[in-house]
């Protein structure tokens, strides 16, 4: 089965995110891969993809022990479902305020394992002045992140063990900070 993990753009909520980021509007709009200038392989078209269901956390910063045992290998696609996306309106200005974070820990042990992307259903791993400097820090490690994804919530009950291929398809530019992209899930 194909599973598009890719928001789907409106003229209301492209309007709606356009005005929160007036700058950044086209290259992070909608799902996009944080590249912070930095080249996006084609090695990272099609990835394992591993979901960490983090939904039940509210509140608080997502630390490692609710990673739930996931073990990550190099290469691998961590996906983050937070459920935020669900709950709030994409490109509404709460959307872009309250979503929820990783803590620095969290990313840091992603970075360790030497994972190619991390994806979340959020427009970030991290809030304010911290979000573009984790962007940055994962960047130049070969590590991006892929914002705003959906229907991660249907990966849930797929079966620990077996595969999901993640293809993540970013349009060829260069010299921006962001690369909008279509995501597809297999399994």
């Amino acid at each position: 089965m194909k599973l598009d993990l890719t928001v789907r753009l409106t003229e209301a909520n492209a309007r709606d995110v356009t005005s929160h980021q007036p700058i950044a509007a086209f290259s992070h709009l909608g799902t996009h891969i944080d590249v912070m200038g930095c080249d996006f392989s084609l090695e990272n078209f099609s990835r394992a993809g591993k979901l960490i269901d983090v939904s039940s956390v509210r509140e608080r910063e997502i630390v490692v022990d609710d990673f739930g045992g996931v073990l990550f290998e190099e290469n691998d696609f961590a996906l983050i479902y937070t459920g935020f996306i669900d709950r709030v309106p994409y490109g509404s200005h709460e959307y872009f305020k309250n979503h929820p974070e990783l803590s620095l820990q969290s990313i840091e042990l992603l970075l360790q394992k030497k994972v190619s992307l991390i994806g979340i259903d959020a427009p970030g791993l991290r809030r304010g002045p911290d979000h573009p400097k984790v962007d940055r820090l994962c960047a130049e490690k070969n590590v991006f992140v892929v914002e705003n994804l959906v229907n991660l919530d249907k990966l849930v009950n797929v079966p620990r063990g077996q595969s999901i291929i993640v293809y993540t398809s970013p349009l060829n530019m260069a010299g921006l900070t962001g690369l909008p992209c279509r995501v597809i899930a297999e399994f």
